[in-house]
């Protein structure tokens, strides 16, 4: 078992433009040491290692909730989806990055020191083929916080799902499901 790269990244609590198409461009093919230290290294040194290696690589993201874990997941995710883009397989990747919104609202929630919280943890293999482009992926989720659907602490709220039902709530496909607005709910949404 050998570890390669560690970056240490802190999360800014802001928008910086260094995250754009053209930073990802910049990266891709480079070195490592080439360049400053980026996600996008990190992830273009394993994109490369596998490719010349033919050999599975990963990438394991880690820190204290608000640190940017689903943010940095969600770069490396869209860095690989970039860079191994054909016209062949141009919507599996897509897909792969339209997942996130999905995983997010049903394992997220508000806590007191983010809006977004991850509140499991997640592995994501990302498949690629002989040519290093992108034809799936497959999240397993462990250490699901359950406590959380039936007691949220002061300033906390439940998963994203749930608000999302109850102000669905109108729709008529949802009419079935006798669904209340969040603040009828008190028991399980505060």
């Amino acid at each position: 078992l050998a570890v390669g790269i560690i970056l240490v990244a802190i999360n800014p609590y802001k928008q910086l433009p260094i995250y754009g198409d053209a930073i990802i461009h910049a990266y891709s093919g480079q070195n490592m040491g080439d360049m400053d230290p980026h996600i996008f290294a990190v992830a273009e040194e394993a994109y490369k290692q596998m490719a010349r290696n033919n050999r599975n690589q990963s990438i394991i993201v880690s820190g204290e909730s608000g640190a940017g874990k689903t943010v940095s997941a969600r770069y490396t995710m869209r860095y690989f989806a970039t860079v191994s883009r054909s016209s062949r397989n141009a919507h599996v990747e897509d897909k792969v990055l339209a997942s996130n919104p999905i995983t997010e609202a049903v394992g997220n929630a508000k806590t007191t020191r983010n809006d977004n919280s991850s509140r499991f943890g997640k592995y994501t293999e990302i498949s690629f083929d002989q040519s290093y482009q992108i034809i799936g992926a497959n999240m397993r989720t462990y250490l699901l916080e359950k406590s959380r659907v039936v007691f949220q602490s002061e300033n906390e709220r439940n998963y994203h799902i749930f608000y999302q039902l109850c102000a669905s709530a109108m729709q008529p496909e949802y009419e079935h499901l006798k669904l209340g607005r969040s603040q009828e709910n008190n028991l399980l949404f505060t």
